[in-house]
């Protein structure tokens, strides 16, 4: 099983144990981080999901799709390794994966 490491803007670190084939974000609400809020349940429809991939994985995880570029350009905080969480699916070469979350998701 996959872990997750999600790095909220306080320091405050949570590791998670991810299932393949569900998302980041997914992952992170079953692994109670609160930074991520979620608002759409994962339909990519309002970029409360928001995380920094850290550099060293963004190649690995890969860009995002054009839907998800539309969304990011009404989020908070966008940094070049910004992606949506429930954008991201789980996979074994993600274990390891290391994501920031950003101060304000747009609640």
């Amino acid at each position: 099983m996959p872990k997750i490491t999600f790095i909220e803007h306080d320091g405050t670190v949570h590791t998670v144990d991810a299932e393949n084939g569900s998302t980041v974000m997914e992952s992170a609400m079953r692994g109670g981080v609160e930074s991520i809020v979620a608002e759409c349940g994962g339909g990519c429809t309002c970029a409360t999901c928001l995380v920094h991939v850290d550099e060293t994985w963004f190649e690995k995880v890969g860009p995002p799709s054009s839907e998800e570029e539309a969304m990011l350009d009404s989020a908070f905080e966008l940094k070049p390794t910004s992606r949506l969480s429930c954008q991201i699916k789980v996979t074994e070469a993600l274990d390891g994966l290391i994501v920031h979350t950003p101060s304000y998701q747009g609640r």
